[in-house]
């Protein structure tokens, strides 16, 4: 493959290729247009002129069962980071609770690789969560609430996010099964809902993977 070159695709980044050099491979996979004129996309190098659907397929062989959940009562600005931290650390689907539109800005187009789910109220969430027997764990730093570093992250569950500032609804505390908060060492109250929501599928991340 060339060095990067100037972009023919629609995902811009910073280490793009550009087109196919030498005989082009045969499997189905590939995408025949990006191998004629480069890919450029933010992708990691295996899903490289891959077509779209099937970095999509691939990723659903190797999608962690826990999920994330973000409620959107404000127009949060966070949610697309919160996407593209949840496709980065291999999140089975995010669910947006409340607003259906969302500033997609910050997912970086990784909201065509992952799934994406909308419910109107945290009431329609808990009932799709029933439905799926996935508990429910709330990330916020209220009374009562347990401190990440000790607390055993289920296999399968939902972490639910509030908005940024207010944090969780009263709804949203009373859906979950536990409430658990990330250990603070500034003066600040809390931290940005994004950086919140990669400490802790990190977090689980080290619980649950082995390396």
């Amino acid at each position: 493959m060339t060095e990067p070159q100037t972009a023919p695709t629609h995902e811009l980044s910073t280490a793009g290729v550009g087109p196919w050099v030498g005989e082009w491979p045969t499997e189905e996979h590939y995408d025949a247009e990006l191998l004629e004129l480069g890919d450029t996309r933010n992708v990691i190098d295996r899903y490289r002129f891959w077509k779209m659907d099937a970095i999509i397929a691939d990723l659903d062989e190797h999608r962690h069962p826990f999920h994330v959940a973000i409620e959107n009562w404000q127009h949060d600005m966070n949610i697309g980071s919160i996407v593209r931290s949840a496709n980065a650390f291999g999140a089975d689907t995010v669910h947006i609770v409340g607003r259906r539109r969302w500033n997609k800005r910050g997912a970086m187009v990784t909201d065509r690789y992952q799934h994406v789910i909308h419910h109107e109220s945290i009431e329609a969430l808990v009932e799709w969560c029933a439905a799926q027997e996935l508990p429910i764990i709330g990330i916020d730093n209220v009374p009562g609430s347990v401190i990440l570093e000790t607390f055993a992250l289920p296999k399968r569950c939902l972490m639910l996010f509030g908005q940024e500032g207010p944090g969780l609804s009263p709804e949203a505390i009373a859906a979950s099964e536990s409430v658990v908060e990330i250990t603070q060492f500034g003066s600040t109250r809390s931290i940005n809902a994004s950086a919140a929501a990669a400490v802790t599928m990190h977090a689980w991340v080290m619980q649950h993977v082995t390396f």
